[in-house]
C-alpha cells in the first residue's frame, strides 16, 4: 500500500492525534503496521502501571507492534512532562535508529508538545528542596503572599499567575531560584517547532458521534471490570491516585465502592467528564496548525489508515473541519 519500504525514515516522525475515543489506537496500530513502526503512547495516564481498563490502554496479548511510553510508573508516583519528554526521545532515536517508524499517538497536548517539539523543562521539574521550603512557606503565609514574593523577584511571572495558583506560583519562584524565569518558558509555548521531521495527523469525529462513542466506551470499559480494577488498585494502597482530578473513570467509582453510590450514577459522571475532557483535547490540537485533520466520523480504521498513507506521499497540507 505504500510505495516506501519498512526500513524509509524520511518520514521520521508521525503523530496521529485526536480527542479520546477518536479511534487514535486502532489507527496507529494498523498504521505501524503497514509502515513497519512502533507506536509511541503520549498519553498522560497510560504512563501508570495497574491501570489499564480505565486508561484504555491496549491489552498486551492483542498488540500488533510494540509500544512505548506505557507502564513507566506505578499509580501516584510522581511523573511529569519532563520525564515524559525524556522517555519518548529515547524510544524515538531508539525506534528511528533500528530502521522503524516511530508514531506518537494520543492525545494529551502537552505530552505531544513535549515529545516532539522544541520545548525545554527547566531543572526541579520533580520534588526539590526548594520546592519542599516554597511549598511549607505557602501553607503558612498563604496563596496571596507567596504571589507578591514572586512579583518580586520575577514581575513577568507573576503577571501570568493567577495569585489564587498556588502550585503554579511556587513552580515559578522555584525556578527563579535556579536562575530561570517561567514567563520565558511560558512564551516558548506558542512557539510551534518540532525538533524532527513530523507528519502531523488529526482525526475528527463529528461530535455527537463521538459523544456516542464515549458513551459506548464506558458502558464496555465497566463490562469490562473497571469496577474490579478500582476495587484492586484502592485496596492496594492507591486511593489517591483514583481520586486525582486527571483520573477520569476511576475517581467516579470510588464513592461506589467507599459510599453505595449507585454504580449507574458514577457511569453517567464518567461519561460527563469524559465529554468535557474530549472538548478540552480538541480544542488544545486545535489551536495547532501544523495538524492536517482527516474525518474518521465513519469509524473506519482502513480508510482512515489509507487517507493517511495518501498524506504521507503527497505531503499536503489541509484545514480543520469546523465543529458542529
Amino acid at each position: 500500500m505504500c510505495s516506501r519500504t519498512c526500513t524509509d525514515t524520511a518520514w521520521r516522525v508521525v503523530a496521529v492525534l485526536g480527542p479520546t475515543a477518536s479511534g487514535k489506537t486502532a489507527i496507529a496500530e494498523e498504521l505501524a503496521v503497514l509502515v513497519g513502526g512502533e507506536i509511541v503512547s503520549a498519553d498522560s495516564m497510560q504512563v501508570y502501571r495497574r491501570m489499564d481498563i480505565g486508561t484504555a490502554k491496549p491489552p498486551a496479548g492483542e498488540r500488533r507492534v510494540p509500544y512505548h511510553c506505557i507502564d513507566l510508573v506505578e499509580p501516584g508516583e510522581p511523573f511529569s512532562a519532563a520525564l515524559y519528554q525524556q522517555v519518548a526521545r529515547e524510544a524515538i532515536t531508539d525506534i528511528t535508529e533500528r530502521g522503524r517508524v516511530p508514531i506518537v499517538a494520543g492525545g494529551t497536548g502537552m505530552y505531544v508538545r513535549a515529545a516532539l517539539d522544541d520545548w525545554s523543562f527547566p531543572r526541579g521539574e520533580q520534588t526539590s528542596p526548594v520546592r519542599v521550603e516554597l511549598e511549607r512557606l505557602a501553607e503558612e503565609a498563604g496563596a496571596a503572599a507567596m504571589h507578591a514574593r514572586l512579583a518580586e523577584v520575577d514581575p513577568d511571572a507573576a503577571a501570568l499567575i493567577h495569585p489564587n495558583n498556588v502550585r503554579r506560583t511556587i513552580r515559578a519562584l522555584e525556578m527563579a531560584a535556579e536562575g530561570t524565569s517561567y514567563a520565558t518558558q511560558a512564551s516558548g509555548f506558542s512557539r510551534r517547532t518540532s525538533v524532527y521531521d513530523t507528519t502531523f495527523v488529526g482525526l475528527h469525529v463529528d461530535r455527537d458521534v463521538l459523544y456516542r462513542r464515549i458513551e459506548d466506551r464506558v458502558d464496555a470499559m465497566l463490562e469490562a471490570g473497571l469496577l474490579a480494577e478500582v476495587e484492586a488498585l484502592r485496596a492496594a494502597g492507591f486511593r489517591s491516585a483514583l481520586t486525582a482530578t486527571q483520573a477520569i473513570g476511576y475517581k467516579e467509582l470510588v464513592p461506589v465502592i467507599e459510599e453505595g453510590v449507585p454504580l449507574e450514577d458514577a457511569a453517567g459522571a464518567i461519561k460527563q467528564a469524559t465529554r468535557r475532557y474530549a472538548k478540552r483535547q480538541s480544542t488544545w490540537l486545535r489551536a495547532d496548525p501544523r495538524i492536517v485533520w482527516i474525518d474518521v466520523t465513519d469509524g473506519s480504521v482502513p480508510t482512515a489508515t489509507r487517507a493517511i498513507l495518501d498524506l504521507l506521499e503527497s505531503d499536503t497540507r489541509a484545514t480543520a473541519p469546523d465543529e458542529h
